[in-house]
């Protein structure tokens, strides 16, 4: 992981930095803890239709992940996926999922070699973040554990009516209701907000088909968080025993329902619990590192 000369350092502790994988620059929001080494890293990924300050919201200080993750010891690096953030127009049409996995995978084994990575790295994502996530953690054993909100297996609606985050018809499946969000979440979201890249768009429909063949080989511990007013996706009982069945070689399968949350939990007043039980989630996956 590389900061370059003149990258801004932010007063609330953060910095933004660029990791190199293999020739492919990713931007990024990095926190780093008072204590030194970290006790592990955080890596977040974003969905569709946002960047990475999706998880350093400014509209209350109690939704950043960046800011709760260092107080409690850890880096935490939320990464523009491919097609996103400073580097976006070198995949102006987006990349695939299985395109995003390589490049994900490379910079996975760059940031292993990095002081900040502690005990190792833990990949916390967010709908389409949570599909590249489960990619890219297939078959590798190294990683700490995954903790996946705002991602199923079987969408709620037909998959040719997905669109796209922005619309107007998405908004409802997006949010839920506004009372979820502190004051000024919308007015402040203008720094978060990227289109979602055609080529990602198109493959977001392959999901359903993809995750069966992805699930086999996930090899670590995993957390799923629906939110209570969750749209995009089944999660009903009989969804969820299909979703974690599907997971057969994970060591632990976690699912939790978030109350008064919608999709975008980060982003609401329930992103401090929610991100307190992934960050508790990260300290068993230690613990059962050590034992």
């Amino acid at each position: 992981m590389t900061v370059a000369a003149g990258e801004t350092h932010h007063v609330d502790g953060t910095e933004e930095t660029i990791v190199n994988a293999d020739g492919v620059p990713l931007s990024g929001i990095l926190a780093l803890p008072k204590r030194v080494p970290p006790r592990a890293m955080v890596v977040a990924l974003h969905g569709g239709g946002v960047n990475a300050r999706y998880f350093h919201g400014s509209a209350h200080p109690d939704v950043s992940l960046l800011t709760l993750g260092a107080k409690l010891g850890f880096s935490v690096l939320a990464l523009d996926r491919p097609g996103y953030g400073r580097f976006a127009d070198r995949f102006p049409q987006g990349q695939t999922l299985a395109e995003q996995t390589l490049i994900l995978r490379t910079a996975i084994k760059e940031l292993r070699m990095q002081p900040e990575a502690g005990a190792g790295i833990f990949l916390l994502a967010h709908s389409f973040g949570g599909k590249l996530a489960l990619s890219a953690a297939a078959d590798d054993r190294e990683l700490l554990g995954l903790d996946i909100s705002g991602l199923g297996h079987r969408y709620a609606t037909d998959a040719a009516d997905l669109g796209t985050p922005h619309e107007r018809t998405s908004w409802k499946r997006n949010w839920g209701s506004l009372g979820l969000y502190p004051p000024g979440t919308f007015q402040s979201s203008g720094p978060m907000v990227n289109p979602m890249p055609l080529g990602e768009a198109t493959d977001a429909k392959e999901w359903p088909c993809v995750f069966g063949s992805v699930a086999k080989h996930i090899r670590i511990p995993v957390q799923l968080t629906f939110a209570e007013h969750e749209f995009w996706w089944r999660h009903d009982d009989q969804s969820l025993e299909e979703l974690t069945s599907s997971l057969t070689n994970a060591p632990r399968v976690v699912v939790n329902h978030q109350p008064a949350a919608g999709h975008n939990i980060s982003l609401g007043w329930a992103a401090r619990p929610y991100h307190l039980r992934a960050l508790a989630f990260l300290e068993d996956c230690l613990i059962d590192r050590e034992t």
